[in-house]
């Protein structure tokens, strides 16, 4: 089983950069799909973007696309979202998730962290 551990997230101002890390325990990374994903208060929980394990191929949501980057050191076990030009728009609590075959559906996903709170203040 996969353990993973969300750790980077805070409060910022808009227009502020931030970055999460996702680190695994108990198990490598390799072989997984990694994503992120966030819940904000009374909204549905939205995939932001999802990296392949094979390839290194990224996928990104509309709403993050150009200001978010995932990324992934397959040797450290560790996953990071780089988030630039944060808004209003974007806290939620964030995280990571794993997948044998990652997608676009939160259902795909079979490991799950616990999640990091991110506020941005305007």
């Amino acid at each position: 089983q996969v353990q993973l551990i969300e750790s980077g997230g805070g409060v910022v101002q808009a227009g502020d950069s931030l970055r999460l890390s996702c680190a695994a325990s108990r198990r490598t990374l390799n072989n997984y799909d990694m994503g992120w994903l966030r819940q904000a208060p009374g909204k549905d929980r939205e995939l932001l973007a999802f990296i392949r394990w094979k390839n290194g191929d990224t996928h990104y949501a509309d709403s993050v696309e150009g200001r978010f980057t995932i990324s992934r050191d397959n040797a450290e076990n560790m996953l990071y979202l780089q988030m630039n030009h944060l808004t209003p728009e974007d806290p939620a609590v964030y995280y990571c998730a794993a997948a044998h075959l990652g997608g676009w559906l939160d259902t795909d996903y079979d490991y799950w962290g616990q999640g990091t709170q991110v506020t941005v203040s305007s």
